[in-house]
């Protein structure tokens, strides 16, 4: 892998981590269940996107 790659890796995994803390953030201020799955769904999203690009390294 050139540096160049793993750079856009490093980033992706950057934003794929601040993605995370955001739901995390969101969810201390919901109060709706429904909206608080919602958020768990997208932050085990995130997590799953942050995994996969993780392997690659």
């Amino acid at each position: 892998m050139s540096p160049k790659e793993l750079s856009y890796i490093e980033d992706a995994l950057n934003h794929e981590q601040f993605l995370k803390n955001q739901c995390d953030e969101a969810m201390k201020s919901l109060t709706d269940n429904q909206l608080i799955s919602c958020v768990q769904e997208l932050k085990q999203s995130h997590q799953q996107i942050f995994d996969s690009l993780y392997q690659l390294v």
